[in-house]
């Protein structure tokens, strides 16, 4: 088993005991063809872990924070941040709302998926985006072992979050 299947066997078991803890059924996979429908939309591919997830564990409702948002509502939030004065960059998709109008976003351009963190709440743009993790994958495992800044117990001082330097090269003025 490589390392990306050993990972989604960790994701599916957290989500399988924590589903029987919290009673509340967890969405259904897509069906087989959802990413490529999802691509094609979007102009560009899925990460193949982020593919992966949405068609092999459920359309959203698991991991940190409130969870992985549907897969239709991922297209939408994107669809929205472009068209927004926020200058959305391309081939960055919110993957998971944080609350405060926060989100956790892939950059599906980015060879690793890293995950970016949308922070508005200063209000400037440029101000907006930081790097949070090198993958999508390392993400998942910082979440499954709950070292992850998102974690319910965290110091300020602990964050570790550097500005996203390709923002500016990345979005439309």
């Amino acid at each position: 088993m490589n390392e990306t299947e050993q990972l989604l066997e960790q994701v599916a078991d957290r989500v399988r005991t924590s589903a029987r803890g919290h009673g509340e059924p967890l969405p259904e996979p897509l069906a087989d063809g959802a990413a490529e429908r999802a691509a094609q939309v979007l102009g560009f591919a899925l990460p193949p872990l982020l593919a992966a997830l949405y068609t092999r564990i459920g359309d959203g409702g698991f991991g940190p924070e409130y969870g992985l948002l549907p897969l239709r509502q991922v297209i939408g939030e994107y669809e929205a941040g472009r068209a927004s004065d926020w200058g959305w960059p391309e081939g960055v998709l919110p993957i998971a709302d944080l609350g405060c109008g926060m989100y956790a976003c892939v950059d599906c351009r980015s060879e690793t998926a890293q995950v970016l963190l949308f922070e508005p709440n200063p209000g400037e743009r440029d101000l907006a985006w930081y790097l949070t993790s090198p993958s999508l994958a390392r993400w998942l495992r910082d979440w499954l072992d709950g070292t992850g800044w998102f974690r319910e117990e965290w110091d300020e001082d602990e964050m570790e979050v550097a500005p996203w330097a390709e923002f500016s090269s990345r979005c439309e003025a």
